[in-house]
């Protein structure tokens, strides 16, 4: 049994497909686009999983590239584009498969964007983050030495395919690391998936099917109507997905590779819970559910005591989401009511985000 969320873009609209066994709704799919060519995009840990199956089913050829952040790189980029240019057998009509997690959908996305001036890409992400929040939405970057994601693009994916028996193959850190996001959905959103997480912590931890695919299914529900109603990010309400994930990406980039994307979310997510605390009236009792979901998913909860509230400071200020001299934070005034909120980046709000007690 399969569920169909279509994100209703006017000029780019496309549907996300969620299953146990995508390959022939992928296939079906792929042929009747007509490309000229079909490219899988993939990395070194997916590609002995899952790329031969894929590949020979839509008739492609595979690039892969090493597993890891490190990969979204102008470097790595730059080879992308020299494997798929070097057969000098693309067109605008060809068409990039992205199998993988975050990071390859990333640079695949960023590639196909840039490429050619532009050609469709197809989004199969094989873990449970990718499914739930960066294989929706058209985001596409590449990191740089001074932060995350700092160079990209708005680029629509031609369909998404959230394959769940690819999460079999997942190693339970990754997975567990996915869950970050569901409860962010939850926590900013969807009060109904806050309850399904609450009932179902265990079944969730197992992956058990019946567990997770509705699950997924709120959770691409949720961004598909997010990303309909501000596509580029304009009008702000997009920007209420980024919940946690100023003092989240700071974290990664002070310390790359230490913690998973997920793992870092669930910290700034906790950071931005006492936020929204002190300074947007958060009851305390919301607070403590979502810290409850984190706790109990085994996610990481506390920024590292060896971290300098000026370090922190000064990466945060590098953020893309800076407003002047302060950096806009995601805050939750109830749960499910987020909003934006411009900090000056002092002793006082940093002390708040390192939970060093009253500020």
């Amino acid at each position: 049994m399969t569920t169909t969320v279509p994100v209703p873009l006017a000029a780019n609209a496309y549907d996300v497909v969620i299953g146990n066994g995508l390959l022939a709704d992928l296939s079906q799919s792929v042929r009747a686009a007509a490309p000229s060519r079909v490219v899988v995009i993939t990395d070194a840990h997916v590609a002995p999983l899952h790329a031969e199956e894929v590949a020979r089913e839509l008739g492609a050829r595979v690039i892969t590239v090493p597993a890891g952040e490190d990969s979204k790189s102008i470097a790595t980029l730059d080879r992308v584009y020299g494997e798929l240019l070097a057969p000098r057998d693309l067109d605008r009509s060809a068409m990039i498969v992205a199998l993988g997690g975050g990071v390859v959908g990333d640079l695949a996305g960023f590639a196909a964007a840039t490429l050619l001036r532009g050609i469709r890409c197809v989004q199969v992400p094989t873990t449970l983050l990718a499914m739930v929040d960066s294989s929706v939405g058209g985001k596409t970057a590449v990191n740089h030495a001074t932060g995350k994601n700092l160079i990209g693009a708005f680029h629509q994916p031609a369909g998404v395919f959230c394959d769940l028996r690819y999460l079999h193959t997942l190693p339970q850190r990754e997975y567990v690391s996915g869950l970050a996001e569901v409860v962010k959905t939850a926590a900013i959103g969807d009060s109904g998936l806050l309850e399904l997480l609450e009932s179902d912590v265990i079944a969730l931890l197992q992956a058990q099917p019946a567990a997770l695919a509705p699950v997924v299914a709120a959770c691409v529900r949720f961004k598909a109507g997010v990303v309909a109603d501000d596509e580029r990010e304009t009008t702000g309400r997009r920007a209420m997905l980024n919940f946690g994930h100023t003092v989240g990406h700071a974290l990664e980039t002070l310390f790359p590779g230490r913690w998973l994307h997920g793992e870092a979310v669930s910290i700034g997510m906790m950071s931005a819970l006492r936020l929204s605390q002190r300074r947007a009236g958060l009851p305390d009792d919301d607070a403590h559910r979502v810290e409850r979901l984190l706790r109990a998913f085994g996610l990481p909860e506390s920024v590292p005591p060896e971290i300098e509230t000026f370090e922190l400071g000064a990466t945060i200020l590098g953020d893309k989401k800076r407003d002047g001299g302060g950096v806009r934070f995601v805050v939750l005034r109830d749960l499910g009511q987020p909003e934006l909120l411009a900090c000056a980046v002092d002793d006082a709000l940093l002390r708040i985000l390192m939970g060093y007690g009253d500020a």
